[in-house]
């Protein structure tokens, strides 16, 4: 143990570090301060403006620089840009004034009140500008995480924080080389080559890997490499690394799911390393005795008071052009008043350029001010939001999404060990998130052969390990039984399973049915939801879905289980569902979505070509998947062309990711 301080010695640094990123947030968590900010507030007592525990090293530069590029990739990361498709106008809208009256009225205060110079002021600006969604977690524990007002919170901060950052690459920009015309041409032609490059061939080397490499720890570290590789290409034409960091996030947000394994080792390694990191390192710089001095409070008030403003007054034209209620507009303003991420890396690069005289453009007030910012915003971020949405929820105005928890509970069947994964991924997927319920896995053994059991128990394992990556838990079982459709059959009744997801039968001998006996027995005995999946590329890489959907589905008793289902694994996984069916049907399918408040996009085609599905197929793209309701026998939705659907799904989509979809019926 060391005797003096400040402690030096790595193995203690480290063990400090480790001990605060422990105990701050469980000391904070009564107080309801946001944990950001807690280690913040640590950083500022262990540091050298505080008890002096330890300097401010070579360690915490580097942790600080990846936890800086870390932070705002996952912020890119965790943003839903289906939101701005939905409520594309008024997301759209609310991210300009959020940016343009923030950066405005901020820029003239700075400079009428505080005698900044013009690019310290501009840069102050661009913080009050930014969002960061502190206070999502609110909305969603009030069930509102699908009401609209919050869609276009979180469309209007992905805008805003996009050009926040564009201020800041160019105003870091000037600092690094003589601001000529020549340079501003050169930095806008690199930043546009580099940004395109980026959005077009980053989706497609990551969907390429996802492919050959579905193992979540090697996923991970090639997401992280391709994060630094962003930024490296930024700071290479003079851009602050942030801006590709943030912007790699935003072209990998389709392929990295929010209920996968890869998303939650991403939000795992970030959260408990890196980003607490560089916080505590952060806080380090805060000298809170500058505080006590008149010019260091008028700095901070004027900075408090304009973010504040600013933000209100953004949420207030919005709801005045589109006439929402005052609700929404409170909603709004709490959801994206809170500073953190783009703040943070605002400051501290401004902090960090030396101008010629050897001031540095943002000083130590300024940090300071930004710091009090930060708490201020997400202090009233929370309390805003957290009386919005009781008001809400109580009034009866907005029905929360969990006000009638509903049984939702997927079976997986486990047979083969090649399908394991996948199985697991879509049932991942196709979970109803606000539910929170388990998963379940079965895997039959049908005589007395301990081998088969032990492959199948390694198999049930292998499945428990990735559903536990994912934060979610899955219930097993192994059961011994004369006949697999009996054993299912009574485990799905046991744990009262609402769902049942298997493989596609693998077809070994030309005059074998397409699906196989077994499947065509358990269709008959189970009356849950039966999936049947084939994957021929990983779910978190499928570009569209493709949904036929038969006439007359509207009124079976599971319409409203499996749209639900399918609507949640194309917000998962981010992308377009073209839907093919009857008017009457895809309107009643429409209605649903609206009412689940998904905001997936989505494009419906009148069917009538029901002999053939050649029309389907040419829409069908490799990266697509193409989902098949099919109504069993004796049911409404069941159709003459279904007698036919297995040749028509071998002659079309044999090569593509495949879901079968029967729905649950009355017993």
């Amino acid at each position: 143990m060391p005797h003096s301080l400040p402690i030096t010695d790595p193995t203690w640094i480290f063990f400090v570090v480790l001990s605060i990123i422990l105990i701050a947030p469980m000391l904070l968590e009564k107080l309801r301060v946001p944990s950001i900010v807690g280690m913040i507030l640590a950083g500022i007592l262990i540091g050298p403006h505080g008890f002096h525990v330890l300097d401010r090293d070579s360690s915490f530069e580097l942790f600080g620089k990846v936890g800086m590029y870390y932070i705002m990739f996952l912020a890119s990361l965790e943003m839903n840009l289906q939101d701005v498709q939905k409520s594309k106008a008024q997301a759209i809208t609310l991210g300009l004034l959020s940016f343009i009256i923030p950066i405005s009225l901020g820029f003239a205060a700075n400079y009428t009140l505080l005698n900044y110079t013009l690019p310290a002021c501009i840069l102050m600006g661009a913080m009050y500008a930014s969002h960061t969604l502190i206070s999502y977690p609110i909305v969603m524990r009030y069930g509102l995480s699908r009401h609209n007002s919050v869609g276009i919170a979180v469309g209007g901060t992905i805008i805003a924080d996009v050009l926040t950052l564009l201020v800041l690459a160019v105003v870091g920009g000037m600092f690094k080389e003589e601001a000529t015309g020549w340079f501003w041409v050169r930095l806008v032609l690199e930043v546009v080559v580099i940004g395109l490059a980026m959005i077009y061939t980053f989706p497609k080397i990551c969907k390429w890997f996802f492919r050959r490499y579905d193992e979540s720890v090697v996923q991970y570290v090639f997401v992280l490499a391709l994060v630094f590789l962003g930024a490296g290409l930024m700071e290479i034409v003079g851009i602050e690394g942030i801006l590709g960091a943030f912007l790699v996030g935003i072209v990998l947000n389709r392929q990295i799911p929010p209920a996968s394994p890869l998303m939650s080792h991403i939000e795992f390694v970030g959260n408990a390393i890196f980003i607490p990191y560089f916080l505590i390192g952060v806080g380090m710089l805060i000298n809170l005795e500058a505080l006590t001095h008149l010019d260091a409070l008028k700095i901070s008030a004027v900075m408090v008071v304009c973010a504040l403003v600013t933000k209100w007054l953004a949420a207030f034209a919005t709801q005045k052009i589109f006439g929402m209620r005052s609700g929404d507009r409170n909603l709004i303003y709490g959801v994206t008043n809170s500073r953190a991420a783009a703040t943070l890396a605002i400051v501290l690069v401004g902090y960090g350029i030396i101008l010629p005289d050897g001031s540095r453009l943002l000083d130590e007030n300024v940090l300071n001010g930004a710091m009090i910012l930060i708490v201020a915003t997400c202090v009233v971020s929370s309390l805003v939001t957290d009386s919005t949405c009781r008001g809400l929820v109580l009034s009866g105005k907005e029905e929360a999404e969990t006000a009638e928890p509903e049984r939702d509970k997927i079976l997986i069947a486990v047979s083969n060990p090649d399908t394991v994964a996948p199985l697991v991924n879509a049932a991942l997927m196709l979970r109803l998130t606000r539910t929170q319920t388990p998963l379940a896995a079965l895997h039959i053994v049908l005589d007395d052969d301990e081998k088969k059991r032990q492959e199948g128990l390694k198999n049930l394992d292998f499945a428990t390990r990735i559903a536990a990556a994912a934060h979610v838990k899955l219930q097993t079982r192994s059961r011994w039984s004369v006949n697999i459709v009996t054993g299912i059959y009574y485990t799905m009744m046991e744990n009262e399973c609402t769902d049942l997801l298997i493989g596609l039968h693998e077809k070994t001998r030309l005059t074998e049915a397409y699906l196989g006996k077994m499947t065509g027995d358990l269709l008959y005995s189970i009356h849950k939801q039966v999936i049947i999946y084939r994957a021929n590329i990983p779910i978190n890489t499928v570009n569209s879905i493709q949904l036929v959907v038969p006439r007359k589905a509207e009124f079976e008793p599971g319409f409203k289980l499996w749209a639900e289902r399918v609507a949640q694994l194309a917000t998962q996984v981010s992308c377009r569902i073209e839907t093919y069916g009857g008017k009457g049907t895809l309107a009643n399918l429409q209605e649903v979505w609206d009412a689940g408040k998904y905001k997936m996009p989505t494009t419906h085609h009148e069917y009538r070509e029901w002999h053939d599905f050649l029309t389907v197929a040419n829409n069908t793209g490799a990266d697509d998947m193409v989902i098949f309701i099919v109504g069993r026998k004796g049911t409404l939705s069941r159709h003459n062309y279904m007698d036919h659907l297995e040749d028509q799904i071998e002659r079309y989509f044999s090569t593509r990711s495949l879901m079968l979809i029967y729905p649950q019926q009355m017993l």
